[in-house]
This record gives C-alpha cells, sequence and structure tokens, in this order.
C-alpha cells in the first residue's frame, strides 16, 4: 500500500510543478493545491500507513503495550488541509480580482507595473 502512496505522490508532485510552470494564473493556483496535497500525502505515508489499535495507555503502564498508530502526523495533515484550504480561497479571491481590474489571466500580460514600450530586464550581469 505504501509503494501505491509513493507512486502517486510523486504523481501529484510532477502534475503540481508543471501547472506552476504555466502562463496563467488558475493552472498556477491549481498547482499549488496539487504541490500541497502531495505534501500532505507524503508526511502521511510517512506515519506509516497501517490499522493498528487507538494510541490509548492502559492504566498502570508506562508505554502501550502493543504498537499503535502514530497519531502526529494525522493531526499535522488535518492542520495543513485547514490552512492550504485558507491560502487557496486567498489566492482565488486575488486573482479574480487582479482578473477584473487587468481583463487577462495571463502572467506576461500582467506586467501592469512595468511599461509596455520597454524591453525585458537584463538577464545577466
Amino acid at each position: 500500500m505504501e509503494a501505491v502512496f509513493a507512486i502517486l505522490v510523486g504523481l501529484f508532485f510532477a502534475a503540481g510543478i508543471y501547472l506552476m510552470l504555466s502562463r496563467h494564473i488558475i493552472r498556477i493556483l491549481l498547482g499549488v493545491v496539487l504541490f500541497g496535497n502531495a505534501v500532505n500525502l507524503l508526511i502521511f505515508t510517512n506515519g506509516r500507513i497501517i490499522r493498528e489499535v487507538p494510541p490509548i495507555i492502559a492504566e498502570g503502564l508506562d508505554v502501550p503495550a502493543t504498537a499503535v498508530a502514530n497519531p502526529l502526523p494525522q493531526a499535522l495533515i488535518l492542520t495543513a488541509i485547514v490552512i492550504s484550504f485558507s491560502f487557496f480561497a486567498f489566492l482565488l479571491v486575488l486573482a479574480y480580482r487582479a482578473y477584473q481590474e487587468i481583463g487577462t489571466d495571463d502572467t506576461d500580460g500582467m506586467r501592469v507595473a512595468e511599461p509596455a514600450d520597454d524591453g525585458l530586464p537584463p538577464m545577466g550581469y
């Protein structure tokens, strides 16, 4: 099962990076979402995907008597999901407002801070 998740994580990373290299804002945002999901799955896979008993220590023991599930990756992923969703919602609103103001979602067309008749900045020193 972990090998399947490892392949899925690799595909998510590849698709996320591919989309983030696009010139369109919506594709970049979807790439960020895929990249965040890939990181969440990576953390989940590192925490071992096994079905074990809950991490409850019996009375009178200092450590669990049997192997237990690790709750830390699950807690980290739950927190990351909430943060990434709010971050995505903010970026989506920001991209929509930029589209309303400028009229394009192409990043090359969004160069409003630079004069239109100037060339590109120097590529090296």
